[in-house]
């Protein structure tokens, strides 16, 4: 058997108040594709940035290739052969994709840039991914996945021995997961060891082929992909078995409380229309492109539409902005944490609570006690692992991020709940309490729109169901009706399907 390229042993980390990692040990071979599983929290995003330079660790030590290493910064650790592709691109919006991929190894010689070779490097890149992507475009103008698929092209550019993957699918259409895969299966050929972070376990099924399950910070258990299943792992996990990962309660549907009337946005979306009652959860499935955030941020406020009505208890409603959708008693999770969920620099408490800041302010001066209690509470129901409500934000993992973000909103007890890729990112364990709790909200009236790529929560969580396709809705099934092939068939515009009431 082949030696491990890179071998973790008694890693042990300490931040103030916390022990993010308590000796942990991890083995990674050459020509093999290596699943790290956990919950958020569970200490792999602390793990990823002691391989690649980012931190250092309290305790333990590292081996690559056979010998022991310290990587004082991320660059010494790209320069041995380490790459990490994030789970959040790290991107410079303002330089183009050829200063994008070569930042930190640009080709030149006595202090001068090659720009022809880089270029010509880059359009290598991009043609063996096939990418149709200009070397010269500006990152802020690309699509999310195309930067997702930049920041992989980057991690290719080093021809790294090692090269760590941070849900590497969370932006990707299904044909750039097809084409990922394939640059995956390349990658191992060429004797390339990946760590590949997931919360999917169909992903992780196709591609992978060893794992190792972290719970708490703490190692668990490791083992072959081809002798384990889905529940053996998910134990590991959580340390329990989830019978049930959509928890659907009956909940009493009622009155219409929301409709929606041949909503439109040139180039973008056409003829929307559909309704919400209290109690009901409607899901929005369609693939990436579909048009279905956008629609969702113009029933928020913060895109204008062109024309259609939305009626809200059967009054017409003009909404303008973000403000004037929540006085109507609307609520939205974003798509795009990052950017538009969570302020980074900003304390956990003051983005909890962010939404309500008027109402903290009675008198001018801000009610600490008011505050903090809504955080505990929503915080402590979201159930966010941190030192401590002060910390900011950009100190959580991505998943923990996102669950702030829920929090947020659900704080300000709205009347309409969207949710945008509610669970993305999230563990198995975190989605069935957010499922959980937001079907208990729906059996005391609430009324929510679920935006979602993943096919089986739509299908578990929904009373019915708009598939969308290149901006128009194809089809709305009810529970009862709806299914996988229907829905897929809708959502990529083949054959036509009745619409089902």
């Amino acid at each position: 058997m082949a030696k491990p390229i890179l071998q973790l042993e008694n890693i042990t980390k300490y931040f103030p108040g916390i022990r993010a990692l308590d000796q942990i040990h991890l083995n990674i071979y050459p020509g093999e594709v290596h699943a790290l599983i956990g919950e958020n929290g569970a200490g792999k995003s602390t793990l990823v940035k002691i391989m690649t330079g980012v931190y250092q660790p309290t305790n333990g030590r590292i081996l690559y290739k056979g010998n022991e290493v310290t990587f004082p910064n991320a660059l010494d650790a790209q320069r041995a052969g380490i790459a990490a592709i994030h789970q959040e691109a790290s991107m410079f919006p303002e330089l183009t994709v050829t200063e994008n991929i070569f930042m930190g190894h640009h080709s030149g010689k006595s202090g001068h840039v090659d720009w022809r070779s880089m270029k010509k490097r880059t359009k290598d890149l991009l043609d063996k991914m096939e990418l149709d992507i200009n070397p010269d475009s500006l990152i802020k103008n690309l699509s999310t996945a195309q930067r997702h698929m930049v920041e992989i092209t980057k991690a290719l550019s080093i021809d790294a021995d090692v090269v760590i993957m941070d849900e590497p699918t969370s932006a990707l259409t299904l044909k750039e997961v097809e084409d990922l895969y394939k640059i995956i299966n390349q990658l191992k050929d060429a004797g390339k060891a990946i760590l590949f972070i997931s919360h999917k376990f169909d992903e992780i099924f196709s591609v992978c082929d060893a794992f190792t399950v972290f719970r708490d910070g703490r190692y668990i258990d490791s083992g072959r992909i081809s002798d384990s299943s889905i529940d053996d792992i998910v134990k590991m996990m959580v340390g329990r078995s989830l019978d049930k990962m959509f928890p659907k309660k009956k909940a009493e549907i009622t009155d219409t409380i929301l409709e929606v009337r041949n909503l439109s946005k040139i180039g973008i979306f056409k003829d929307i229309s559909f309704s919400l009652k209290k109690g009901e959860i409607l899901g929005f499935f369609g693939l990436v492109g579909a048009g279905r955030t956008e629609v969702m941020r113009v029933l928020f406020g913060i895109d204008k539409k062109e024309s259609g009505t939305i009626l809200i208890n059967g009054q017409e409603v003009v909404i303008h902005s973000p403000a004037a959708a929540m006085k109507q008693g609307i609520a939205l999770i974003p798509e795009d944490r990052q950017d538009q969920g969570v302020i980074q620099d900003m304390s956990l408490t003051h983005n909890i609570s962010l939404p309500q800041v008027d109402s903290l302010f009675p008198f001018g001066v801000l009610n600490k006690k008011i505050e903090d209690d809504l955080t505990r509470e929503y915080g402590s129901l979201m159930e966010i692992k941190a030192a401590s409500w002060d910390v900011n934000a950009n100190t959580l993992s991505g998943g923990n991020q996102q669950k702030v973000v829920i929090a947020k909103w659900l704080a300000t007890d709205p009347l309409i709940l969207i949710m945008d890729e509610p669970t993305k990112g999230i563990d198995v364990a975190t989605k069935a309490a957010v499922h959980s709790f937001v079907s208990e909200m729906a059996v005391k009236g609430l009324a929510v729109i679920l935006v979602s790529s993943e096919l089986p929560e739509v299908l578990g969580m929904s009373d019915r169901i708009c598939v969308m396709h290149e901006g128009v809705i194809t089809a709305t099934f009810s529970r009862d009706e709806a299914d996988s092939e229907k829905i897929i068939r809708a959502a990529t515009g083949h054959d036509s399907i009745e619409e089902i009431v």
